[in-house]
């Protein structure tokens, strides 16, 4: 029996880190194991990959090239680690997923259908049974990293144009697959934030 697949999305500064710790703690105090990974990242090959895209000196990257080396990252992760323990019914807990280049690549970098053509590729039948999207607008997102503009990678780096087309993918995406993506208002206390996941979470398992 296939296992669980949760991945979590959100513009920069949504909280994202705060309540992945918080997931991780639902099902550890359920004594469930869980596999956690991330994106772009999440084996030795996928690491390096993340250090390319990521890298604030390669400013010149074209993005379509940015777009396939999301997606040869994301090959090597589902091949080597989401695939199999998926296969193995385990429950898996990814840092962005193929949402990510959808709403950075396919609407940030104005790319379009071609993001999600190369991605399908890359996931084959891996698709998350449930994504929280955590819904923040950019100017706050913006705010509350700017604190740490000396270690901001290259696409945090990016001008608020930028991650404005990319919150109105996430949202695109949101309306598109309702199913599937939970939007959560990320604007509210970190507790309330906790509360509504762990709801969905009880529900799904």
């Amino acid at each position: 029996m296939r296992g669980l697949f949760i991945s979590i999305e959100g513009p920069d500064g949504s909280g994202k880190s705060t309540q992945i710790e918080n997931i991780k703690k639902f099902f550890e105090d359920k004594n469930i194991e869980i596999v956690f990974t991330r994106e772009p990242g999440g084996t030795a090959i996928g690491e390096r990959i993340r250090e390319i895209i990521l890298d604030n000196s390669f400013k010149e990257m074209d993005p379509m090239t940015e777009a396939m080396l999301y997606a040869a990252s994301r090959a090597q992760h589902v091949a080597q680690v989401i695939g199999p323990a998926l296969e193995a019914g385990k429950v898996v807990v990814c840092d962005r997923f193929v949402d990510s280049s959808l709403a950075y690549q396919g609407f940030g970098r104005e790319l379009g259908d071609a993001v999600e053509v190369i991605n399908s590729y890359a996931i084959g039948p891996y698709m998350p049974d449930v994504t929280f999207l955590m819904k923040l607008d950019p100017n706050e997102g913006k705010h509350r990293i700017q604190e740490n503009r000396d270690t901001q990678d290259r696409l945090e780096h990016e001008k608020l144009a930028f991650h404005r087309k990319v919150y109105k993918g996430y949202l695109e995406l949101e309306k598109r697959y309702p199913d599937r993506i939970l939007g959560i208002d990320a604007s509210r206390g970190i507790d309330e934030i906790r509360d509504e996941i762990y709801k969905k979470l009880e529900e799904i398992i």
